[in-house]
């Protein structure tokens, strides 16, 4: 299994430390926190558009076609009810150049099987132990 560790530092926000590399996450002001970083919701749904902009660049790549400009304009709601959770996510692929209809819909196939959609799909047994 491939790990990581969160610890606390101050206030709403945590250190996170994976292979080599660490970076913050915290609250925005007006939930409390210093706002020095994502939330851990934001880095939910970063995760699953950076999957798809992954696979849409290898696809691309695989195809001779040009990646410059590729992007994933992102936007998720949560929802209003219990519990907690993210309840829609809005994703606009934006690929360079002209595109043709036939590539585009090969495309959709890949980018909707990236890893981090396919564990949305058929979510990971979770286990939480307290020491």
């Amino acid at each position: 299994m491939q790990k990581m560790t969160v610890n606390f530092l101050d206030g709403e926000s945590y250190s996170v430390a994976v292979r080599g590399h660490e970076f913050t996450v915290d609250q925005p002001l007006d939930a409390g926190g210093d706002d020095l970083g994502p939330t851990p919701v934001e880095l939910f749904t970063a995760s699953l558009a950076t999957c798809v902009g992954y696979y849409a660049g290898r696809y691309l790549a695989r195809h001779d076609l040009p990646r410059e400009g590729l992007r994933v304009e992102t936007e998720f709601a949560m929802a209003g009810d219990r519990p907690a959770r993210v309840a829609e996510v809005r994703m606009r692929l934006v690929v360079p150049g002209d595109l043709p209809e036939q590539r585009r819909k090969a495309l959709a196939a890949v980018v909707g099987h990236c890893t981090v959609h396919n564990s949305i799909r058929q979510p990971p047994h979770v286990v939480i132990d307290v020491d």
